[in-house]
């Protein structure tokens, strides 16, 4: 169901995409991120991407050994997630002309200016939606 915020709400006909990093013991991810995209529906957005980062799921097959300890942890401390899904995403971003990427996870102040650069579009959580 559609809620009209306001006539200068951003996200209101906008075309988004949403992402989150997620531990490999996370059996709800693919919930978590339907959740995040009725949620941002609900502001009048058009969710045209999903993005997801499992962190954990092949650790063992990596030599480095600790992988289960790291899960909860950020892959980047400035991206949050590898490069490689970073490019993944800004790339969707600029074929779709995208608005906004939500981020399921809580986001720092220097990620978020660090993503908004990277992604080439503003750069919210769903905290953000909740609040507004």
């Amino acid at each position: 169901m559609k809620q009209y915020r306001g006539i200068d709400d951003p996200l209101d006909g906008a075309a988004v995409v949403v992402a989150g990093l997620f531990s490999a013991r996370d059996k709800r991810y693919q919930e978590r991120l339907d959740e995040l995209a009725a949620l941002a529906e609900s502001r009048g957005s058009r969710v045209v991407g999903r993005f997801v980062q499992r962190r954990g799921a092949s650790d063992r097959w990596n030599e480095r050994p600790g992988g289960a300890a790291r899960m909860s942890e950020p892959f980047s401390r400035r991206t949050l997630m590898t490069h490689g899904k970073i490019r993944e995403i800004a790339e969707a971003c600029r074929t779709a002309d995208v608005a906004a990427a939500i981020f399921v996870n809580p986001l720092t102040p220097i990620q978020r200016t660090v993503l908004t650069r990277l992604l080439g579009c503003q750069v919210l959580t769903a905290d953000d939606l909740r609040l507004a």
